[in-house]
């Protein structure tokens, strides 16, 4: 795709699954990448040494195709963190053209017993992590007078409710109003804020319901293509909405969900008629 080689590209939340794939794919489009994770992290649902480990195996394979490669570990959720995350990859890489906010967690409960500080954690992760990280990317776009191009890694659970993980809703409704402002507010900049929506996707978190058979086929009996996505194909669309091939496009989230957003339940006309 045009404009992506010997980009820089930060990706957080990039040890595994999705972040994994859109690391992997920059690189391939020749690109130079920042790899963002969190040891230890509950929401990961990895132990430290299974993240690090992931986050090497990615880095190994980005190395592969010739690309500078660095290793960012910060909470996206602790502003400090984040500034210093963005410092070090400047330095690391030169400065900083592609942001990709992929950083994010879940928290399972009936919304009546949803504990305040588990909402305050999904949503200090996804969505203000989120912000802070497009702040720190503004900034320097900013700074060094350049365009710039920020995907955030949003999920169909923006438009579609999620019962029992009202934060993780949330989150991603507020992601879609960040990824319209901010694209509003910097598109006369050449600053590009645009989102993907994935839906049910196989990655290493999603182990439970993709290795049962049962489970599995109640996930995609709801999906109009049939299947699950994979996630290279979540990878190939960041990389298109931050590539040149794009640069029309701002403020919008890019679904690649097999058709779950069109109301599968419609697929069969029912009416009075």
């Amino acid at each position: 795709m045009k404009g992506i080689e010997g980009k820089n590209v930060l990706v957080t939340g990039g040890s595994s699954g999705i972040g994994q794939a859109i690391a992997i794919r920059m690189a391939e489009e020749g690109a130079n990448v920042a790899i963002n994770y969190v040891g230890g992290s509950a929401g990961a649902m990895m132990t430290e040494e299974a993240i690090e480990h992931a986050v090497h195996m990615c880095m190994k394979e980005i190395e592969h195709h010739g690309r500078h490669t660095t290793l960012v570990g910060a909470d996206v959720s602790k502003e400090a963190e984040v500034e210093r995350m963005f410092a070090d990859t400047v330095a690391d890489l030169g400065g900083v053209d592609i942001l990709v906010n992929n950083a994010g967690i879940q928290v399972a409960a009936p919304s009546h017993e949803l504990a305040l500080a588990d909402l305050e954690k999904v949503l200090n992760v996804n969505l203000v992590g989120a912000f802070l990280c497009a702040r720190a990317a503004i900034r320097h776009f900013l700074a060094e007078n350049k365009p710039g191009s920020i995907i955030n890694v949003s999920s169909v659970h923006e438009v579609i409710p999620k019962p029992r993980f009202v934060g993780y809703s949330l989150s991603k409704g507020g992601m879609e109003n960040l990824t319209k402002t901010l694209a509003l507010e910097y598109a006369g900049m050449g600053i590009r804020v645009n989102a993907i929506g994935p839906g049910a996707t196989i990655t290493p978190i999603n182990r439970a319901w993709v290795d049962d058979p049962v489970k599995r086929e109640m996930v995609e009996a709801h999906i109009p293509m049939g299947r699950a996505g994979e996630a290279w194909e979540m990878g190939a669309a960041a990389a298109f909405l931050a590539s040149d091939d794009a640069a029309y496009v701002t403020g919008q989230t890019l679904f690649v969900d097999g058709g779950l957003t069109l109301y599968p339940d419609f697929r069969e006309s029912w009416s009075s008629e």
